[in-house]
């Protein structure tokens, strides 16, 4: 069983940008896409950004311009770059495969907020 620990959320003003991390407990992103999803409160969980296992990403149209998602293999790390961060994007973050696979992680809190 693959294990998923996310890290990098907190509090942030809007405008800010924040670095997300994804560290998995083995080597998977040379087979799978990852993805980094998203679950605002009284919401459904949903698909914020993904890549594929050869390096190609994709981006949910909410947050196309302003996040970028990378990884580095030798790290066995996804990594979620948001910058220009809004009110809605307020929501625990967090990653699996694309479509999910492994049981789901504690998750990040990212709260945007004056």
């Amino acid at each position: 069983q693959v294990q998923l620990v996310e890290s990098g959320g907190g509090l942030v003003q809007p405008g800010g940008s924040l670095r997300l991390s994804c560290a998995a407990s083995v080597s998977i992103f040379s087979i799978y896409t990852m993805g980094w999803y998203r679950q605002a409160p009284g919401k459904q969980r949903e698909t914020v950004a993904t890549i594929t296992s050869g390096g190609r990403p994709n981006y949910a149209d909410s947050v196309k311009g302003r996040f970028t998602i990378s990884r580095d293999t030798a790290k066995k790390t996804v990594y979620l770059q948001m910058n220009n961060l809004k009110p809605e994007d307020t929501a625990v973050y967090y990653c699996n495969a694309m479509p999910a696979k492994w049981t789901w992680g504690q998750g990040t809190q990212v709260t945007v907020s004056s």
